[in-house]
């Protein structure tokens, strides 16, 4: 980096929000992935939208890659600043700026935690639905369209954004979206930039839709002998009208994990996490019967359906630390974490076939059931290449199936580097329009470089 730019953006940022350390550096090399670190040149951290401006214009000026960061979380390499030069740290950028209770909205900074940002808002008896389960900030929600186990009742962040401010390829500062909950006026380029990654701008500021916390809910936990018994009961689930705030799938070999490394005792089979909100404990169980029905239908040898606050916090927190506790079962190994989502139709076709594509290899099957999709976390050595390449054929062959099943290459990991060369087959001529709206809102193409096309 040349120490020209260096100087010029201490001037900007001051020195204590510019670092070439390399262990800082390094901090911001790779993510939760296993895809080759790249060392920035430099790190910055912005405290507002006007310094991420104004290093904007400084990076597009002189030509210098420029790649977002919020915590690192994410799981295809989507911040790896792979042409190095600037990345940019937003956990400076970490302020709630308003609450609007009446509203239901909150206004933040995009490096806000999301799970920080629900601890505020329940003091109001509000919450941000979408919720990947790791430490994720908002704009690194935004940035990956990030969903999570509510999805299913909630949606994912796109159906929870409503306004956005962007700083441009070039500098420029942008507010797109409105905070109405419904417009016809226009294209709606708040939803362009959501899942765009980085590659269209920098998302600064955001105005978040919030829910009501339920008052009551009821969570339940049902087991059963063969996976097919398990999925078909997803679809059926849904295709009974009702409304599941959450439904997850769980293999056998992922609750052995679990078992081991939390100290737990559940069966070790094929198990479905569903859990359901309403006004009243009362109002839920004629819900709770029909679903009830609906598992006995399909062979369920077990099933807790009076799972308290305690224990359902205690699952959930189980479920979102699945990749953790798989990891800390095989030291020495790498993950390579496939996500695919297909229709509900198919779910039970796609982990069938995941079943099988897996066998032999290090690999646990699970996912948001809910709205269709499917993680696969296979455990190996990137090292061993004869061993690799057989773990790297059976992501293509998963992700192949699930395009041949009218699904898509990622529900909710994004693109990054790991599913460039699937957006072809996925999209086919659409791929040209993308890159053309890249190309005018990146025309030199510094804003997160190398990700999305190859």
């Amino acid at each position: 980096m040349d120490e020209k730019i260096l100087k010029e953006l201490r001037l900007i940022l001051g020195n204590e929000g510019v670092s070439t350390g390399q262990s800082v550096r390094e901090l911001h090399s790779h993510d939760e992935s296993f895809h080759t670190p790249v060392l920035p040149d430099v790190v910055v951290f912005p405290k507002n939208t006007d310094d991420v401006s104004r290093v904007v214009r400084l990076a597009y000026d002189n030509d210098i890659p420029i790649t977002p960061w919020g915590v690192g979380t994410s799981l295809e390499g989507n911040p790896i600043p792979v042409q190095k030069g600037i990345c940019m740290d937003f956990q400076g950028m970490d302020k709630v700026l308003a609450i609007r209770k009446e509203d239901f909205q909150v206004d933040v900074q995009v490096g806000v935690v999301y799970k920080e940002l629900n601890k505020m808002l329940s003091r109001y008896g509000l919450f941000f639905p979408p919720d990947p389960g790791a430490a994720a900030t908002i704009g690194g929600m935004i940035g990956n369209n990030a969903s999570g186990i509510r999805t299913v009742r909630y949606g994912a962040t796109k159906d929870c954004v409503m306004k956005i401010k962007v700083v441009l390829y070039n500098g420029d500062i942008i507010e797109v979206g409105s905070r109405a909950r419904k417009s016809s006026s226009g294209y709606n380029l708040c939803a362009l930039f959501i899942g765009s990654e980085g590659t269209l701008g920098i998302v600064t500021e955001a105005t978040l839709k919030l829910t009501g916390l339920p008052i009551g809910f009821m969570a339940l936990r049902a087991v059963f002998t063969e996976v097919i018994d398990a999925t078909d009961t997803v679809f059926q689930v849904m295709s009974s009208g009702l409304t599941p705030a959450a439904m997850e799938f769980l293999d056998g070999d992922v609750m052995a994990v679990l078992n081991k490394d939390r100290g737990l005792s559940l069966h070790e089979k094929p198990t479905l996490l569903m859990e359901f909100h309403g006004y009243s404990d009362e109002g839920l169980k004629p819900e709770l019967s029909f679903v009830e029905d609906i598992c006995r239908e399909n062979r369920c040898i077990f099933l807790d359906k009076g799972i308290g606050a305690a224990e359902r916090t205690r699952l959930w927190e189980m479920r979102h630390l699945t990749l953790e506790s798989i990891k800390r079962s095989h030291p020495g190994l790498m993950p390579l974490i496939m996500d695919v989502a297909v229709p509900l139709s198919r779910y039970s076709d796609m982990v069938g076939y995941i079943k099988n594509a897996v066998k032999g290899l290090t690999a646990y099957v699970f996912g948001h059931a809910g709205d269709g999709n499917i993680h696969v976390i296979v455990m190996d050595d990137p090292k061993d290449r004869a061993r690799w390449s057989l773990v790297e054929k059976a992501n293509e062959d998963i992700v192949l199936k699930a395009l041949e099943l009218e699904g898509t290459c990622t529900g909710e990991h994004g693109v990054g580097i790991g599913k460039r060369h699937f957006l072809r087959i996925e999209h086919g001529e659409g791929l040209d329009m993308m890159k053309k709206i890249k190309d005018l809102f990146d025309p030199k193409g510094l804003l997160n470089p190398g990700k999305f096309f190859l």
